[in-house]
């Protein structure tokens, strides 16, 4: 039987198990391998007994049912070695026992009466040391926090960008007026696999084989906080920055056990776990097992607010307040064979589209669903339909769903776009790509077949007009494979294959520069839409660093990194300034410029000068090498007198010179007009 322990058995159980601490192997990488402040003071005794956790409230089963409990408790806490269920010890780390009691704390055990209460072991302790009389608490100095927006006050106004090369994380500023990039912050061994920005910039997130660690700052860069999750392979931060989700995946351990996802969802600021996701594989593929796995799995909504978040199942769309991390009305939003959604940038509104059925007799279906009441305020019925995608505009003023459709017979797909109708001029075009303009009403796709694509501009705002597609220009014969717009609009990047980049003015309409960065893998604007950054990874064995481009096309720097793996700007939070007040800098940008104009100056007078610095210790170095080279051809001329048996050979005017007539070739050449 499995009973329920009181202090005294849980000493009388550590008697009985009683081990010499000083020779037990503590286990390493408990701080992905970063020492904290006090590691040094902790004792052995502190660590071992952080890995332990008392559970409580256990049912009383009979003999019969007791492999039944161990089977359901081991699951539930993931124990995999042979421990004792009155005493489960030997956790890998103190972060997993600390996830498991948030995890199974006030927990129903399957579908029993029985709620659990999970205590970590160190607790038991320290509530013992409890004294019986109460004291004031004794007032820690306060010490300030590092300012985790302070990077936004650089005065140069430069962004920066974090790089992974080797085994080096490295954080730079982005400095073009100094022809290369400042280095911030380098640590090696940062991070296991890969490293990721928080949505607005405020931290970044290192990934390891316990979990994932939070950054932040302007230079030093502290740990913030630790989300346990072992074997992470993914990571995502919510729009508003508040919430990071997890996933993980894990081989089955026997033929009876399937493959099994596990999602967590943390709280950055704690760490602490907010709300988890455990499930066989099939169970977190698109559709509830229709489709593959798709990443990221939960979809944010309710703006920077981080209100909602959701995920798609079969027949069904699971929507989340994150006030309590529970379903909407305890229940999901039933729409059935729901293929695919997608929430307003703006409003708490999802788009969600139904393909066609019954070989359709059934129109496929694209509709707007209010949350949290889930009313639907508009539907649209298109017809011959075979899947579609949605793209909302970044202010959420539109949507565009591009479709593919059969034809009238149904043996061949065409693409289009439903925005007030938009169809190709030529049905046997596909759409390639579909980018809208970041805080603008215009839109380009790639569209062509295999052998020839082209790159058209759209409109949905016409001098008389708003709301109705307008096409600006159609650029023909291109070798397009992806659109890259500016985050501030009107400049876009048209990448091709092999690092083709064209640098285009959907204002003015024409290509300002071409340019190629051979085998570029990555190409990527920073958050103000000065640069774009242009990256080879370790993809390909050769030619791995970045460039560094202007707006208009113009190379500014190159910087070479053998084994280069990883090139990402740091964004931007979006800005506090009203519409009224950009406008109103805009207007009044030549008086802004005459200050950033001088500091150019300034900047270009001191690269300048450094230039000719450097090439005025490069003329010292020339100079010192030949004085030196002369006086060795000094020193050494007695030498060479000698050797050459007294002949005088520096001197030029005594040296003759010898001809000797080696062969005489003689050859008829006949003139042209008498060739063939």
């Amino acid at each position: 039987m499995a009973e329920v322990m009181s202090m005294g058995d849980i000493e009388a159980f550590l008697n009985k198990h009683r081990v010499d601490l000083d020779s037990i192997q503590l286990p390493s990488g408990e701080d992905f391998g970063i020492p904290t402040d006090n590691e040094d003071a902790l004792s052995k005794e502190e660590a071992l007994f952080g890995n332990v956790i008392v559970v409580d409230n256990l049912p009383v089963v009979t003999a019969d049912r007791y492999d039944r409990l161990v089977r359901a408790t081991r699951k539930m806490f993931g124990i995999t070695q042979e421990n004792s269920l009155l005493m489960p010890v030997n956790w890998g780390i103190s972060w997993e026992a600390q996830l498991a009691m948030e995890r199974n704390n006030n927990r129903r055990l399957g579908n029993s009466q029985y709620i659990l209460a999970v205590n970590l072991f160190d607790d038991f302790n320290r509530f013992m040391e409890i004294a019986d009389e109460w004291a004031s608490p004794e007032i820690k100095q306060y010490t300030p926090c590092e300012n985790l927006q302070q990077w936004l006050t650089d005065t140069k106004a430069r962004d920066q960008f974090v790089i992974r090369a080797g085994n080096d994380t490295e954080i730079f500023w982005n400095d073009p007026r100094q022809s290369g990039p400042n280095l911030v912050y380098r640590r090696t061994y940062w991070t296991d696999s890969f490293v990721q920005w928080s949505s607005y910039g405020t931290y970044l997130a290192t990934v390891h084989k316990q979990g994932v660690a939070v950054w932040g700052g302007a230079a030093s860069f502290g740990c913030l906080s630790r989300c346990a999750h072992t074997q992470v392979k993914f990571i995502d931060f919510s729009p508003g920055e508040k919430y990071l989700v997890t996933y993980s995946s894990h081989e089955p351990s026997s033929s009876c056990e399937t493959h099994r996802v596990v999602l967590n969802i943390f709280d950055v600021k704690t760490g602490k776990v907010m709300r988890n996701f455990e499930g066989s594989a099939d169970e977190f593929a698109i559709g509830g097992g229709t489709g593959g796995f798709s990443w990221p799995f939960f979809r944010w909504g309710g703006g920077k607010d981080d209100k909602y978040f959701a995920r798609i199942k079969k027949d069904a769309i699971s929507i989340y307040e994150t006030g309590n991390f529970t379903l909407i009305d305890k229940k999901s939003l039933r729409v059935e064979n729901v293929l695919d959604f997608s929430w307003s940038p703006a409003d708490p509104i999802i788009a969600l589209f139904v393909p066609e059925l019954d070989g359709g007799k059934q129109p496929a279906k694209v509709s707007l669903v209010q949350i949290p009441g889930k009313g639907e305020l508009r539907q649209k019925n298109v017809f011959s339909v075979i899947d579609s995608k949605m793209y909302w505009q970044s202010n959420g003023e539109f949507l565009a769903v591009k479709m593919n459709r059969y034809t009238k017979t149904r043996k061949s797909t065409y693409a289009n776009i439903p925005i007030e109708v938009l169809e190709l001029e030529n049905k046997n075009e596909s759409i390639i790509a579909f980018v809208w303009e970041p805080k603008g009403c215009r839109f380009a796709i790639i569209h062509g077949d295999a052998l020839k694509v082209d790159v058209s501009f759209y409109s949905m705002r016409t001098a008389t007009n708003t709301g109705r597609v307008s096409k600006l220009t159609t650029l023909h014969g291109k070798n397009a494979s992806a659109l890259h717009w500016s985050p501030s609009g009107r400049f876009v990047v048209i990448a091709g294959l092999n690092g083709q980049l064209e640098f285009y003015d959907v204002d003015e309409l024409e290509t300002m520069a071409t340019a190629e960065h051979f085998m570029a893998t990555n190409i990527e604007w920073d958050p103000t839409g000065r640069y774009v950054a242009t990256a080879v990874t370790s993809v390909h064995e050769m030619e791995n660093g970045f460039n560094i481009w202007s707006f208009t096309g113009k190379l500014l720097y190159k910087v070479s990194k053998d084994h280069f793996h990883q090139f990402s700007w740091r964004p931007r939070p979006p800005s506090f300034l009203t519409a009224g007040k950009e406008e109103e800098i805009s207007n009044n940008l030549n008086e802004y410029s005459k200050k950033y104009e001088t500091e150019d100056e300034e900047a270009t007078a001191q690269l300048h000068k450094k230039n000719r610095q450097n090439r005025k210790m490069l003329q010292e170095e020339w100079d010192s090498w030949i004085k030196k080279s002369k006086q060795l051809h000094e020193e050494e001329k007695l030498e060479r007198h000698l050797l050459r048996d007294g002949e005088a050979s520096d001197d030029e005017a005594a040296q003759t010179e010898v001809e000797d007539l080696l062969d005489v070739r003689e050859e008829v050449v006949p003139y042209w007009f008498d060739r063939e």
